[in-house]
């Protein structure tokens, strides 16, 4: 570490960038004399040259040369310009800017990389994780089901600064109130915002009062970590409380709705069963600490269980209703304090484990696959942590089988003798180690992500998982109603002979740990490395120190190493031919479209295949790929070899065909759909032409039966009126003569001058005057018979506006202009005001009858 000591001095407050960058590289290699010259030149012209660009590096693996100084000043770049996402090869590395940032993740951001069709393509985001996972569900890659696996360093402190000052109260947490167990209680942290978490309780159907009491617990846990306990002056009795923790006892009882005393009972006093008596024995210091810390546990940890139970049935379906799953896997991060006991060697014993998980997954499985599939390849050293998951969970012997075998051991247990046991039955192994001149027991473990000593004293107790009858018994007593249940149903779960002493909480935590790591090999697990800047949590602060022992702990040079250099993608032949054969089978190259259920293990057909699917992309493709088979792709044995730019041109061609494809299918579906829309068309046209066919012949039919009624009504009618024209001209034949006038023309009637008086009969003179445009009349007689004729013969109007024409006039004097006047009558009559005449006038406007006729005929 002496190499890191000196990298606090960098030159980042001097203004000459060469001379910085210099002494940098000076610092940094000062005391490793193996570093080649030429290394360290190159080192430096690239911090000069590109130092510049080092922000614009979307991938380390285009950092050239890998160094962790050169991965460490890229992502030192990127993180002062805001960027904090950054691709290792297969791993994404997160850097906490311990601030919120607006629109870094904003609805319309996750929209932008689902909807994108080239996800390599896109800046660097925890969104294309998540967008990868789920498209390789969608698409049934196998292995379909994936896991998220987010792993690093402890973030920043405690999910209550934001709490109003009424839950304060009631928590009975004042503002600047310090608690053992939660050191950074009222650090600023706005990603860790209390709200939001209440929010998302409220959505997963948490409702207020159930809240309250999650919260009431925890405050409760926080008040029972402040309490201590101290000797009593005579071994017989108890360990007393001071009145400060007493404090603490009484608020931890008031909010986990306990009895005061029953609770300091439980904690001081260890109640044994003998037959049916029970004795109770007053606990050391020691113990009282434990079962402590064993009651804040147990609680904390049902009601973490419970807390995942509910949200698991909130948001998951049915089991007969999905067949795969995206699992999210967070790790708290690796642990190293002054003081480290049993739960951080359980914490960095799953750390341990994840990243051999890690390591075999991306950079030992792929070496020895391309060794198997026939490739050339050059070996990458990585850092293999098997010796130390050896010296934790070997068998027969390991440091989890001591503890567990010191554990069950019915005796009061003894750092000093568990350490010789340790130090002679794992003295071969080379990550533990002793430091002989410590008076505290302990060893040392030498894991993947450094050294870190462990206290021996109070191991054994905290491995026997002391939860005492009492314990539970008194939990289940408990006026939280919440607290009462889970407790009920822990208690329902075991049955009542089960030797919980038996079950330590080593094999507890191995047990768990194992069902883990089987379901992670069977997922496409997708890796997220989370990088703190800072240990203060402080917002855009880049302490290099610190950080460059994070990236060497988590493996992230040697994944760039393995990454760059070689193929992450990997497909069986197979599988190649099922998802790109469609390249082939559309092409002009004659090639029978393979049956994949009978070639089945054909391995040398369906390597011709492949061959001719990258033959024929590679002669589509850009002029800057022709010529770069070797280096974009290879095949194997058994599987195609892909580089991420290879797979971006296979999935292109096979996106133009399967485009083209869709193409003719629209063109035939459309074309069906327009020859069916004709066909409707010319149907609907024809039925219409049937039905206007059919409605007129109906209304012709109808016009011809009325037309018909009509004539023979109006030939009955015209009948009539000859028979009375006739009758009415009878009476009248006497009269007429040979010299008899008849008028000529319309407009103007001259008659024969007559000297004697005559009497003058005529039909009526406004009907056969009514259509004349301009008639004058004069008259001119020596008579007054003369007179009279003529008046009658116009039907004047009387003064009084009645007057009475019969139809057949012969007998009233003047009747008809047909007989011969006997004088000379000149007529100049004007145009009557009544346009209809009629033969029975009344005292109304429409005129029917002969008449109307007549009328009818004239206009």
């Amino acid at each position: 570490m002496s190499s890191v000591s000196g990298r606090r001095h960098t030159a980042a407050k001097n203004s000459n960038g060469n001379e910085a960058v210099q002494g940098f590289v000076q610092k940094v290699y000062s005391s490793d004399g193996r570093l080649h010259d030429s290394l360290e030149e190159e080192m430096i012209a690239f911090l000069t040259d590109d130092e510049a660009q080092l922000h614009t590096y979307d991938d380390l693996t285009k950092v050239n040369p890998v160094t962790p100084t050169t991965v460490l000043l890229c992502l030192q770049a990127r993180y002062g310009m805001k960027v904090f996402y950054t691709h290792a090869g297969c791993t994404l590395v997160a850097l906490n800017p311990f601030r919120s940032v607006p629109d870094l993740y904003s609805l319309d951001t996750m929209t932008g990389y689902h909807c994108t069709p080239k996800l390599k393509e896109s800046k660097p985001h925890i969104f294309i994780v998540a967008e990868e996972a789920y498209r390789n569900v969608k698409g049934q890659l196998a292995p379909v089901d994936q896991s998220l696996v987010v792993s690093g360093e402890s973030g920043a402190g405690k999910m209550m600064k934001e709490g109003t000052d009424a839950q304060r109260k009631e928590w009975n947490i004042p503002h600047g109130h310090r608690f053992v167990w939660l050191p950074n209680v009222e650090k600023s942290i706005e990603e860790d915002s209390f709200h939001e978490t209440v929010d998302a309780m409220v959505h997963m159907g948490i409702n207020t009062e159930r809240q309250r009491q999650i919260f009431r617990i925890l405050a409760g846990l926080l008040h029972l970590g402040n309490m201590k306990f101290f000797l009593s002056a005579d071994e017989s009795q108890p360990c007393t409380i001071k009145e400060q923790s007493k404090e603490c006892l009484q608020r931890a009882a008031e909010l986990l709705q306990l009895a005061a005393d029953e609770l300091e009972m439980c904690l001081s006093v260890r109640t044994l069963k003998a037959g049916k008596h029970s004795i109770h024995k007053p606990c050391s210091q020691a113990e009282c600490c434990v079962r402590r810390d064993c009651l804040a546990k147990v609680i904390y940890a049902q009601l973490f269980e419970w807390l995942v139970t509910f949200i698991n049935n909130s948001i998951c379906a049915d089991k007969s209703t999905w067949c795969n799953f995206i699992g999210v896997l967070d790790v708290y991060g690796f642990e190293c304090f002054q003081t480290n006991n049993l739960e951080q060697l359980c914490i960095n014993y799953a750390n341990e484990k994840l990243q051999q998980h890690f390591v075999a997954h991306y950079l030992r499985a792929q070496q020895e696959e391309y060794v198997s599939e026939g490739l050339q390849w050059s070996f990458v050293k990585y850092q293999d942590n098997q010796c130390c998951l050896d010296l934790l969970e070997g068998s027969p012997i390991s440091v989890f089988s001591l503890l567990d075998e010191e554990s069950r051991l019915n005796r009061a247990s003894d750092a000093k003798v568990l350490r010789i046991r340790l130090e002679k039955e794992l003295s071969d192994n080379g990550s533990i180690s002793w430091d002989k001149f410590s008076k505290v027991p302990h060893f040392t473990v030498a894991h993947y992500a450094g050294k870190v000593n462990y206290k021996i004293q109070s191991m054994v107790e905290k491995n026997k998982d002391p939860v005492a009858p009492e314990i539970i018994s008194i939990l289940q007593k408990s006026g939280n109603c919440l607290l009462q249940h889970i407790f009920i149903e822990k208690e329902s779960e075991h049955s009542p002979n089960r030797a919980l002493s038996k079950v330590t909480v080593v094999s507890k935590f191995k047990n768990s740990l194992e069902r883990l790591m089987s379901i992670l090999h069977t997922t496409t697990p997708h890796y997220t490395r989370c990088i703190k800047p800072n240990s203060d949590c402080k917002p855009f602060i880049f302490k290099k120190e610190e950080v460059i022992i994070q990236l060497e702990a988590c493996g992230i040079v040697e994944t760039i190493h393995i990454s760059a250099a070689g193929f992450p993608i990997r497909i069986p032949f197979k599988c190649f031919i099922q998802r790109y054969g469609a390249i082939l089978q559309c092409s002009n190259i004659k090639s029978q479209t393979p049956n994949l259920a009978q070639v089945g293990s054909d391995i040398d057909f369906l390597l011709q295949e492949v061959q001719k699917v990258l033959d024929l992309v590679f002669q589509h493709s850009a002029h800057n790929v022709k010529g770069e088979h070797k280096s974009l792709v290879h095949c194997g044995r058994t599987k195609v070899f892909l580089t991420q730019l290879m797979l971006d041109l296979l999935e292109d061609k096979r996106k133009t065909i399967l485009s083209k494809c869709a193409f003719s299918i629209q063109c035939c579906w459309m074309r069906y759909q327009r020859r069916r829309r004709h066909e409707r068309h010319h149907s609907a046209t024809l039925i219409q032409a049937v039905v206007r066919s059919w409605l007129v012949r109906r209304r012709v039919q109808r016009w011809d039966r009325a037309a018909a009624s009509i004539q023979k009504s109006w030939r009955k009618w015209k009948a009539l009126l000859k028979c009375l024209a006739e009758a009415e001209l009878d009476n009248a034949e006497d009269f007429m003569s040979e010299d008899t006038p008849v008028i000529r023309e319309q407009g103007s009637v001259q008659l024969s001058t007559i000297q004697e008086p005559v009497m003058v009969q005529g039909w009526p003179m406004g009907l056969a005057l009514a259509s004349a445009p301009s008639i004058s009349v004069s008259l001119t007689a020596t008579v007054f018979q003369k007179m009279k004729s003529v008046v009658a013969s116009l039907k004047l109007p009387s003064r009084r506006g009645e007057y009475k024409v019969e139809t057949n006039q012969n007998m009233q004097g003047v009747a008809s202009i047909r007989a011969q006047p006997k004088g000379s009558v000149k007529l100049h009559c004007q145009r009557s005001p009544l346009l209809y005449a009629d033969m029975q006038p009344e005292l109304r406007n429409g005129v029917t009858g002969f008449n109307e006729i007549l009328l009818e005929k004239t206009l």
